[in-house]
């Protein structure tokens, strides 16, 4: 990713009594994105939260999603029909997602 890209994370934070399917997510889920946003989509990452920074201490999310896009305009285009994206989160979570958008500035 290069300086003055646009970076979607959504984090799933842990949670007591709360499920994410990772299964689904990647192969259903994100697959989906990818194919929604098709060319304005520049880049994606999926990772998994396994372990805070103390010793022995849980992740603060079960996961993160993060997309690159161009521009702020290309992000809000493409997500202005997202309903559909939006749909499937009780799909694989019962987890509320939390999303930031952000400027890669390195």
């Amino acid at each position: 990713m290069k300086k003055g890209m646009i970076k979607l994370t959504v984090v799933y934070p842990h949670s007591e009594g709360k499920t994410f399917d990772m299964n689904y997510y990647c192969n259903k889920h994100m697959t989906m994105v990818r194919e929604f946003l098709g060319d304005t989509l520049k880049g994606m990452t999926v990772e998994r939260g396994i372990a805070g920074v103390a010793p022995n201490s849980p992740a603060p999310y079960a996961a993160m999603g993060n997309m690159y896009f161009d521009s702020i305009e290309a992000f809000q285009e493409a997500f202005s029909r997202a309903d559909q994206l939006m749909a499937d989160i009780p799909n694989f979570t019962s987890i509320e997602p939390i999303f930031q958008i952000s400027e890669v500035m390195m």
